[in-house]
């Protein structure tokens, strides 16, 4: 008997965590997933997460919330996370790091293995190990364990992605693309297995820049000054996918999410 697993995209500011608080439940009660999973790296002002963020997230109903390259620009979260199990930071930061970087959760009867990994191009701030050379260590000794693995790969090239996929196919369970907030229509199966996702896109204002209001955003363009942009509210919706496994730990199928959170009320934004 397999399990499903919901993930929800990586959730952006305030409108975000609106879409959680509205969408998951009915999610919950037309999916029945056994594990929620979702990507927090955007949720405390877009960038980041805060502490007080994380909690309240898991009191929704996820179960494990996954980092990327802004998983320690919040202090607050730095200092909390060696107590909160239910948040991982990228697996290939250094031993040193605070936190976890994949962790075992209990999904029904079934334990399944969830590993945060960062990419290696695009990010000039934060520098992970290779996750191409950490990959198979980590999945045989995650095997031994559980046949399921989830992989939250957070990366900003493409082709880094596609190359990952193939890398990790037969290795684990799914392989599901984060970062760029932009959901891709190329979800598939691959021939050993694995279940991928380029981009599983994001939570919050989908008529946005990456869920932040696009005036700003036009402004860094232009001026080459860091923007930390507001967020956006226009047309939020919950972003992700959903994976069916079978018993073996292998990828049934994987689906895109896209689900319409409404106009939220004025007191919200």
């Amino acid at each position: 008997m397999g399990i499903r697993i919901l993930y929800i995209a990586e959730i952006v500011g305030k409108a975000g965590i609106w879409c959680v608080k509205n969408a998951l439940p009915v999610l919950k009660k037309t999916e029945q997933p056994d594990l929620v999973i979702a990507n927090g790296d955007g949720t405390t002002g877009s960038w980041g997460l805060g502490r007080q963020h994380a909690g309240y997230l898991h009191k929704m109903g996820i179960d494990l919330i996954t980092g990327g390259d802004c998983i320690f620009f919040k202090k607050d979260l730095v200092e909390g996370l060696p107590v909160m199990p239910y948040v991982l930071r990228p697996a290939n930061f250094p031993a040193e790091s605070p936190g976890r970087g994949w962790r075992y959760v209990n999904a029904g009867t079934a334990r399944v293995a969830v590993v945060s990994l960062l990419g290696q191009a695009g990010f000039s701030r934060v520098h992970g190990d290779n996750p191409f050379a950490l990959l198979p260590g980590l999945a045989d000794r995650l095997h031994q364990e559980t046949p399921y693995i989830i992989v939250d790969f957070h990366a900003s090239a493409t082709a880094e992605k596609q190359a990952f996929f193939y890398h990790a196919d037969g290795k684990v369970s799914a392989v599901i693309g984060s970062h760029g907030r932009v959901q891709t229509s190329d979800e598939t199966v691959f021939p050993g297995g694995t279940g991928v996702i380029t981009d599983a896109g994001r939570t919050g204002s989908l008529d946005s820049v990456g869920g932040t209001e696009p005036s700003g955003k036009i402004r860094e363009y232009l001026t080459r000054i860091q923007d930390w942009s507001k967020d956006a509210w226009s047309r939020p919706v919950l972003q992700g996918v959903i994976i069916d496994l079978d018993d073996r730990g292998r990828t049934v199928s994987i689906r895109r999410v896209c689900y319409d959170c409404g106009e939220p009320p004025q007191t919200e934004k």
